[in-house]
């Protein structure tokens, strides 16, 4: 769906990008020559104006954290979700077959019962945790990666605004 979406804007980008080529193709056939349209530069500008509307804004709020803290953050964020999901799973476990709780609680040894859900708690938090490291710093190098190819398409247009100003 997300593919779709993606595929969707890429096609209007791309419509938009040549109804510019096609309007500076007839700007220059008709002799108005005092504004010139770059078709280069309109296509470096389609192509940004896509990134920027759409993954663009989410890859700009992940690049202004440094890696460590990024994905720290993130790391935290899905350690409280998965200490909350536990506690909602436990709960629905104990409530599903609760009249039988209730007549093995006085048979079975506490301690070993609270001992055995914090271990699963932990194996359950920290098998979440490096799930979340794993996606979350694939995200980040990602969306750095992104940018960085942004930054360098900025330079260019810069670039080739310059070349044109100094005709």
């Amino acid at each position: 769906n997300h593919i779709d979406m993606l595929i969707f804007h890429t096609h209007i980008c791309a419509g938009a990008s040549q109804i510019c080529l096609m309007s500076s193709r007839r700007v220059k056939r008709s002799g108005m020559g005092i504004f010139m349209l770059n078709e280069e530069r309109i296509k470096l500008m389609t192509r940004m104006a896509c990134y920027e509307e759409h993954e663009g804004k989410k890859n700009m709020a992940i690049g202004s954290y440094f890696r460590g803290d990024y994905i720290a953050l993130q790391v935290i964020k899905s350690i409280i979700s998965a200490t909350i999901a536990f506690c909602i799973l436990f709960a629905l476990f104990i409530m599903y077959d609760f009249e039988v709780f209730m007549t093995d609680l006085y048979r079975m040894d506490l301690f070993e019962f609270g001992k055995s859900v914090i271990i699963a708690y932990l194996i359950f938090a920290v098998v979440y945790g490096i799930i979340s490291y794993v996606v979350y710093a694939c995200r980040y190098t990602r969306a750095r990666r992104s940018l960085k190819i942004y930054y360098n398409n900025l330079k260019k247009l810069a670039y080739l605004y310059d070349r044109e100003g100094k005709r």
